[in-house]
């Protein structure tokens, strides 16, 4: 009872007070590149063919009011256009619903040729987000009696329950058969997300620098190596991320090492069979919260489908799946 308690109250405080400084965080996947126009909108018809991607995450699950995290996704290349076409939708709970985050987001990346061996995508985003908080499930302090606890009715007086407003982002994908690089910028108007009118709570710009390989460790290519790094901020939140995957045959592992903060390991165990790719990871927390978070599971589960081959060659990206 006190754990949820105390989430209810975080969550009160993080999103309710009037301030400048009181900035939301992203939702965050640690299964990079299983949801890959989430990390950089310029991914949007890297594989040519349609492509369909569902994520889950449960973050924190021994504490009471966990997060919670959905997504799903389709893309793919368009000829006529000259490059890839996306849609994603994501929802975030947080306290046991308590707070709830919804993205509806549309892409188009533009694809360039600049030599036989080396490819450009460019990106954009549009996307409408939601953000509701029900006050039901909050407790205030005026509802304490000193003896029997949150018994009375509060006679706080409540804000609008939601807030919407649109958002942009932007994002750049450098490639070649076995290497690649981006960069992307999300929230670039920085956009006013505070429940209360008289407020202001800017959502501040989040980066991503990424980069990696894919390298064969024998002539027939089943077996690969993939080095990988990748950058992330948003306001005061920094994270660098050093990870490496094996692959061999149908199956592939991977660790993750999260550098700055030094907060977590992440393990990747996935399987990739003709158009389908399934993916698990855990986040093994080796802060002080490790006992009591119990880290993160994630889940994904892709459908890259086959599609006949156009006369004009296509580049696809070598990069992990998860």
């Amino acid at each position: 009872m006190k754990k949820a308690i105390f989430s209810l109250i975080l969550i009160a405080a993080f999103f309710c007070i009037p301030t400048q400084k009181a900035y939301a965080q992203d939702p965050e996947f640690t299964q990079f590149y299983a949801n890959p126009l989430y990390l950089n909108p310029a991914f949007a018809g890297t594989g040519r063919c349609p492509r369909i991607i569902m994520n889950y995450r449960n973050q924190w699950p021994a504490i009471s009011g966990t997060f919670v995290t959905y997504a799903a996704s389709y893309d793919q290349h368009i000829d006529a256009l000259q490059g890839g076409l996306g849609l994603s939708v994501l929802n975030d709970k947080a306290g046991q619903a308590t707070y709830n985050l919804t993205h509806f987001a549309g892409m188009y990346s533009y694809q360039l040729n600049i030599s036989r061996q080396f490819s450009v995508k460019v990106g954009f985003q549009a996307m409408y987000i939601q953000r509701k908080i029900d006050w039901d499930k909050l407790n205030f302090g005026d509802q304490i009696d000193p003896k029997y606890g949150f018994v009375y009715p509060t006679n706080e007086v409540r804000p609008p329950d939601s807030r919407g407003y649109v958002d942009f982002s932007a994002g750049i994908l450098g490639y070649s058969k076995r290497y690649f690089f981006g960069f992307a910028a999300h929230h670039l108007t920085e956009p006013d997300e505070a429940f209360i009118a008289a407020g202001t709570s800017k959502l501040p710009m989040k980066y991503t620098g990424h980069a990696g390989a894919l390298l064969p460790m024998d002539r027939g290519e089943e077996s690969s190596i993939s080095p990988n790094i990748l950058w992330q901020q948003q306001g005061d939140f920094k994270q660098l991320n050093l990870g490496l995957y094996l692959s061999k045959g149908p199956l592939v592992a991977g660790l993750w090492s999260r550098i700055v903060e030094r907060d977590a390991l992440i393990i990747v165990l996935g399987f990739q069979e003709g158009i389908v790719k399934f993916g698990y990871s855990y986040d093994v927390t080796i802060s002080k919260l490790s006992n009591a978070t119990a880290g993160a599971h994630e889940f994904s589960f892709q459908l890259q489908f086959e599609c006949r081959p156009k006369k004009r060659k296509f580049r696809t990206i070598s990069c992990p799946s998860f």
